[in-house]
């Protein structure tokens, strides 16, 4: 039964850490006004009748801190790449010249930042219920072991490893938090 306690931890582990690896690419969505390529990480492009990954049909790279060149392998991406970021709703207009897609950011207002921190706040909020979920069953299924004949003490010594990767998985959240606020906020 040992074997199975300590399966069910590292399963919440496992859990738990999708929860932030999803929380972190959630938070790379979130410009913070700074041009990066990973901000059209989700964007995709109708490549011969298949959603592709920009990055996989064009160069992607930041030539500024406010200007993101798209440069297609093929030609003939252009006009799908540049559909693919009007119909995404980023807030930016592409600019084409026929060779490489441009887009300029615009200047982050400050009550436009805030926006972006409540934005990012409602991820860590979605990655802290997540990790509490994968907490709630492993307790849930500790419990159940303990009245199917687990040892009291063992079963406590379980739930108190469980609040630890809790407690560790949290903190792992306020701390990107924290890095991406001050991303945001940085002028």
């Amino acid at each position: 039964m040992e074997e199975e306690i300590q399966l069910y931890l590292e399963t919440a582990a496992e859990s738990m850490q999708d929860s932030i690896e999803h929380f972190r690419k959630g938070l790379t969505t979130i410009r913070s006004g700074k041009a990066s390529p990973s901000m059209l990480g989700g964007l995709k492009v109708d490549y011969y009748g298949s959603p592709t990954p920009v990055a996989q049909v064009a160069n992607v790279k930041a030539t500024d801190g406010r200007t993101l060149a798209i440069t297609p392998w093929e030609k003939a991406m252009l006009q799908p790449i540049e559909q693919a970021i009007f119909q995404a709703n980023l807030g930016v207009t592409p600019q084409n010249d026929g060779e490489v897609i441009r887009i300029v950011l615009p200047i982050v207002t400050e009550e436009r930042r805030k926006d972006l921190i409540k934005q990012a706040l409602a991820l860590v909020e979605n990655a802290k219920v997540s990790i509490r979920s994968a907490r709630k069953d492993i307790m849930n299924e500790i419990k159940k072991a303990v009245k199917d004949g687990y040892p009291e003490d063992s079963g406590k010594r379980a739930e108190d490893q469980a609040q630890k990767l809790t407690d560790k998985y949290t903190a792992e959240v306020e701390r990107l938090m924290e890095v991406k606020e001050k991303d945001i906020m940085t002028i």
